[in-house]
């Protein structure tokens, strides 16, 4: 047997021993967080978008990619919540930040659920697995630069492809299969398509179409200003590079396309704990106890430092836990980038 598969179980009843009692999302702490975060991300978007100093634009600019991050990171968490945990958060979420942002939640739910398949994870049917560390380094550039184009690939999906998939079937099956999702691997494609015909998708793909709708219309009529529209643009397009480069250290990325064992999947995968402070702004929302999640899925984000905690106190400094760690993103790049030099 694979001395993963023995180590497995022992690391896996470990943490849910440990951490059991922290599985329960608390209400309070999310309706906060939300409410916060929209809060400055629309007042620093209104400050960049409207202020005649150019340093108080980029000053506000850069609070608001921060911020737009912190929220639009929220659609993790959503993918994980059932929607009883929390009544109203999923809809309050796509109201305040995923539908005007042109990112509802349904390019997540359904999607990153798969990510979490023991069979798929790491697999050319994992909608978030490129195995980076086995391409060349020049890879990495095309799958940072790529980000960049996000907010023409927002506005074609919702602005275009809706409203003409509406009328046209094949359009329509298209939009589903392969611009409905937050993916990196090139060749997934969506398979529900009854999840597409749902009320919740429906409302928030109708609803993302007319606001994309609505912002053109104001535009091009001189109501709403065009710088308006290309700070919001630029935002999107900063805010996805980051996440892009989060992404880019969250896994190891060195599966060859097998089905890996489940220990190997949380081998995989990478945290970014404490004493590194940045992760709070590159890795928000949990995000920076990655290989945790990849354990403990069902965790929610505001527990995740506890149940870490936990962990390192209760398990020796050698354990195999120990061992998804990274100090830092830049650290982490480089570490990346020297084993996608290496010779396959």
């Amino acid at each position: 047997m694979n001395a993963t598969l023995e180590l497995q179980p022992s690391l896996a009843r470990q943490a849910n021993d440990l951490a059991r009692d922290l599985a329960r999302p608390e209400p309070r702490i999310y309706w906060l967080d939300l409410a916060v975060t929209a809060s400055v991300t629309w007042l620093s978007f209104a400050v960049a978008a409207t202020s005649a100093s150019w340093a108080w634009t980029l000053a506000a600019g850069a609070v608001c990619v921060l911020a737009l991050y912190r929220g639009i990171s929220f659609i993790h968490e959503l993918t994980h919540l059932r929607r009883d945990d929390i009544p109203g958060f999923h809809f309050a979420w796509n109201v305040l930040i995923g539908v005007p942002w042109l990112t509802p939640s349904l390019l997540y739910e359904g999607v990153h659920i798969l990510h979490h398949a023991k069979d798929r994870y790491g697999t050319p049917r994992d909608p978030e697995y490129h195995p980076l560390a086995r391409r060349p380094p020049h890879e990495l550039a095309v799958f940072l630069g790529i980000a960049l184009l996000a907010p023409v690939g927002v506005v074609l999906r919702f602005g275009v492809l809706a409203p003409l998939g509406f009328v046209i079937p094949a359009v329509r099956r298209f939009a589903v299969a392969r611009a409905s999702g937050m993916v990196i691997n090139p060749g997934f494609a969506r398979e529900d398509f009854d999840r597409a015909n749902s009320p919740a998708w429906l409302a928030q793909e109708i609803g993302a179409w007319l606001w994309c709708w609505t912002i053109a219309g104001l535009a091009f009529a001189g109501i709403v200003p065009w710088r308006v529209v290309a700070t919001a643009g630029a935002i999107f397009a900063l805010m996805t590079l980051l996440n892009q480069l989060r992404t880019a250290v969250a896994h190891y990325w060195e599966n060859d396309g097998e089905v890996m064992a489940p220990l190997d999947q949380f081998l995989d995968s990478v945290n970014v704990p404490p004493p590194a402070l940045m992760p709070y702004l590159w890795a928000p929302v949990g995000l920076r106890y990655h290989a945790l999640h990849h354990l403990m899925p069902r965790l929610p984000y505001h527990n995740l430092g506890a149940a870490h905690r936990r962990l390192v106190e209760a398990l020796p400094p050698d354990h195999v836990y120990r061992r998804v760690e990274q100090r830092e993103l830049i650290p982490a790049l480089g570490d990346l980038v020297r084993r996608m030099g290496r010779k396959r």
